[in-house]
């Protein structure tokens, strides 16, 4: 499945269910819910952390639908540029982009 296809399946699914569709703060309010339970799994090591990080993939799926956004599209072309930047190591040991090309 790719995500162009994933993304519609769960727009889909929030339709059939009658989840919400139009509420963009609430959404983001609930994408960051789902972070925290995905955080919670890893950290304790609970079978289930799979599970919570594609719920976090299908609420950013419902927000990038509910905006008329294809993640797909965004995805592809974020990975593109990201690939492009050159990073250096900063005085204090983080990475500082330093160029874009």
């Amino acid at each position: 499945m790719d995500i162009a296809e994933a993304q519609k399946l769960a727009w889909e699914n929030k339709l059939a269910k009658g989840f919400n569709t139009t509420d963009i703060p609430l959404e983001f309010g609930l994408l960051t819910a789902e972070v925290g339970e995905a955080f919670t799994a890893w950290r304790k090591g609970l079978p289930d952390s799979g599970e919570e990080l594609a719920d976090i993939f299908l609420y950013l799926a419902a927000l990038a639908e509910m905006q008329g956004v294809s993640l797909d599209e965004e995805v592809a072309r974020k990975i593109d540029k990201n690939t492009r930047r050159l990073y250096t190591p900063g005085p204090n040991g983080t990475l500082e982009r330093i160029s874009e090309h």
